[in-house]
C-alpha cells in the first residue's frame, strides 16, 4: 500500500465533515476585517444620517442585517451554544445575550450616553476569549472554580448592546421617530441573531454526529479565543492610533 492510499483511508467522512467546519470558522475569522468593529456599509450609514420619521421596515432589515454580518456576535454566540444540545439551555442562553444586547442598545442611545468605541469593541473581543477558555474547562483548572456561565452570558450581552448603542450614537440619527426606528432595528437584530443561530445549529448539528467532534472541539476553541484575540488587539491598536 503506497503512501496516497494510506492518506484516502485515514481521511474518514468524519475528519472530513471536521476539517470543513474548522476550514469554514477560520475563512470567516480571516474574512471579518471591519465587521468586527461593529462595522456599518458607507450606504447604510448614510441612510441612517438622512433617515426622519417613522421607517419600520427599512430599520428592522438594517438590524437583521448587522447582526448577520456582526461576526463578533456570531463569534460569541457560537461559543455559548458550543456545547449546549437542548433547545430549551439554548433558549436561555440566548434570551439572556438578547436581552443584555436590547437594553444597552436602547439605553444608550435614547440616552445619548456613549464610550470610547475601540474600548468597548475590546472587551466584546475579551467576551470571545472569555467563552472559549470556558468552553476549554480552563476556569477550572486556573482558579478550581467555575463562573456562573448565564450570568456572564447577560452581562456581556451588555458590552455588545453598548457597543452597538455607541456606534449608532456617532451617526447622530434624527430625533423624528427615533424610538419606533430603534425598536424596529432591536426586532431586525433579533430576527438576525434568529437567522443566523440556526445556520450555525444546523452545521453543528452535523458535526456533533460525527465521532471526530470531541477530538477536534478543542481545536476550535483555540481558534475562537485566536479570533478574541485578534479582534482585542485590533480594537486597542485603532485605539493607540486614534
Amino acid at each position: 500500500m503506497n503512501m496516497s492510499e494510506t492518506v484516502i483511508q485515514r481521511w474518514t467522512p468524519d475528519r472530513r465533515t471536521a476539517f470543513l467546519f474548522l476550514s469554514a470558522l477560520l475563512i470567516l475569522l480571516l474574512a471579518a476585517g471591519d465587521a468586527f468593529a461593529h462595522g456599518v456599509e458607507e450606504g447604510d450609514k448614510g441612510y441612517i444620517q438622512e433617515s426622519s420619521g417613522v421607517l419600520f421596515i427599512p430599520f428592522m432589515y438594517l438590524g437583521a442585517k448587522h447582526m448577520v454580518t456582526g461576526y463578533d456576535h456570531l463569534l460569541f454566540l457560537f461559543g455559548v451554544i458550543f456545547f449546549l444540545y437542548r433547545m430549551k439551555d439554548i433558549g436561555i442562553y440566548v434570551t439572556l445575550f438578547a436581552v443584555g444586547h436590547s437594553t444597552t442598545m436602547l439605553f444608550g442611545v435614547l440616552t445619548g450616553i456613549s464610550a470610547n468605541a475601540y474600548l468597548i469593541d475590546a472587551i466584546i473581543g475579551l467576551s470571545v476569549v472569555y467563552k472559549a477558555l470556558d468552553n476549554m474547562g480552563a476556569f477550572r483548572r486556573w482558579l478550581g472554580v467555575q463562573p456562573n456561565t448565564k450570568a456572564a452570558t447577560l452581562i456581556f450581552g451588555f458590552f455588545h448592546g453598548f457597543g452597538l448603542a455607541t456606534k449608532i450614537l456617532e451617526f447622530e440619527m434624527s430625533p423624528n421617530g427615533l424610538l419606533p426606528n430603534l425598536i424596529a432595528f432591536n426586532i431586525g437584530v433579533e430576527i438576525g441573531q434568529l437567522l443566523a443561530l440556526g445556520a450555525i445549529l444546523i452545521a453543528m448539528g452535523f458535526w456533533r454526529r460525527t465521532r471526530s467532534f470531541q477530538r477536534h472541539a478543542y481545536v476550535a476553541n483555540v481558534i475562537l479565543m485566536t479570533a478574541g484575540f485578534v479582534l482585542v488587539g485590533y480594537q486597542l491598536t485603532g485605539l493607540v492610533a486614534a
